[in-house]
């Protein structure tokens, strides 16, 4: 979890690992231009959970509660991440997401992997891809690398948390550690190491 993500490609796989980007805003306000604002709501309920796949901090839960779609003193955040909100159905004390959450879920995703709203890219050595993370929705593509080691996929990302950024609301604090602008997100658990890989993992 950060702001701003970043990825400089140093090589690109043998097939595929194409990203697709959408803006979360652009999502929401298509919601309300097609007057779903029943599925606006839903998706601001304090109600979703999402899995940590495995990244637990000290004394939390493996899984953590927060809207999708967050209002914070003039700002829309969107915490949107589809696959971690089904895998949190695998613990038994999660609820169970209802028919609505499901509707809710499946026209964001279709909005947002739309022609109309959808951006496809493939990042060729050089490329650098920015993305604030509060506005907008990432994706990429399955991939096949290269049998030679030398030649396989190779991406650097930069986990960024600008001084001054936006403020975000409190129920943020559970999953990226502090909502105070400049030292939030990354991956907060016991004994992570942070790297930088200058070879293909």
């Amino acid at each position: 979890m950060s702001d701003i993500v970043g990825l400089l490609c140093l090589k690109r796989a043998k097939q595929g690992g194409n990203s697709s980007w959408s803006s979360a805003v652009s999502v929401h306000n298509e919601l309300l231009r097609r007057g779903r604002q029943d599925l606006v709501e839903e998706l601001a309920k304090d109600q979703w959970y999402l899995d940590r796949k495995g990244e637990i901090p000290e004394g939390k839960l493996p899984y953590y509660r927060i809207p999708i779609v967050n209002y914070h003193q003039g700002y829309l955040s969107v915490n949107y991440s589809a696959t971690y909100y089904e895998l949190a159905q695998r613990h038994p004390e999660v609820p169970r997401l209802t028919a609505k959450q499901k509707e809710a879920l499946q026209y964001f995703n279709a909005l947002a992997r739309s022609d109309d709203l959808r951006m496809d890219w493939t990042l060729e050595p050089g490329d650098i891809q920015l993305l604030y993370n509060h506005t907008m929705l990432h994706n990429r593509t399955a991939f096949t690398d290269h049998e030679d080691y030398n030649e396989r996929r190779h991406l650097l990302r930069l986990w960024v948390s600008p001084q001054g950024d936006r403020q975000l609301p409190q129920c943020y604090a559970d999953l990226w550690g502090s909502i105070a602008s400049g030292s939030r997100g990354g991956i907060i658990c016991p004994g992570a190491q942070l790297t930088i890989p200058i070879e293909a993992e």
